[in-house]
C-alpha cells in the first residue's frame, strides 16, 4: 500500500486512494475528497499548465505534520493527501486529500480545514503557463 502523504510527479488514482483509506478501518462511514484539477483559464489568462515546485524534505515533512494536526484536530479515522510536483496541463490533477470518519459532518470540516491549511503551510511554489508566457503565482489561502 502506498503512503498515506506522498508528493510525487505523476498521475494518482482517486480510486485508489479512497481504497486505500478505506481498508484501514470497518468504521469508517463517511468518506470526503477534495480533488484540485489545473483549469484552463485564471486570474483573466488562458492557462495552459501549471507548474508545481518544492523544497522536498520542508514540503513532505509539513504535510504529514498537516496529516498529524488533522488527525488530532477533528474527529477523524484517516486521512490520505497526495500532491503532484510537475508540470500539469490544464483538466489534469492536482491535489488529493481523502478524509475517512464515522460520520459526514466531521470528514467535511477535516477536509476543509485540511485543503485550506496546506495552502498555507506546506512550501510549494505554482507557476502558471499562459500562451503569453510564465507567472508565478502569489500564495494564497
Amino acid at each position: 500500500m502506498k503512503e498515506p502523504v506522498r508528493i510525487q510527479t505523476e498521475d494518482f488514482s482517486v480510486e485508489e486512494e479512497v481504497s486505500a483509506l478505506k481498508a484501514t478501518s470497518t468504521r469508517i462511514g463517511a468518506v470526503v475528497t477534495f480533488l484540485g484539477v489545473a483549469r484552463d483559464f485564471s486570474r483573466g489568462h488562458a492557462i495552459e499548465a501549471v507548474e508545481f515546485e518544492q523544497y522536498q524534505s520542508m514540503a513532505l515533512k509539513a504535510l504529514r505534520k498537516l496529516r498529524e494536526d488533522t488527525l488530532k484536530r477533528f474527529n477523524i479515522i484517516d486521512v490520505r493527501i497526495v500532491h503532484r510536483v510537475a508540470r500539469i496541463p490544464a483538466g489534469e490533477n492536482i491535489v488529493l486529500i481523502v478524509v475517512g470518519s464515522e460520520h459526514r459532518r466531521d470528514a467535511f470540516s477535516a477536509c476543509s480545514w485540511c485543503i485550506d491549511t496546506l495552502k498555507k503551510t506546506v512550501p510549494l511554489w505554482k507557476k502558471e503557463i499562459t500562451p503569453e508566457g510564465e507567472s508565478w503565482v502569489e500564495p494564497h489561502p
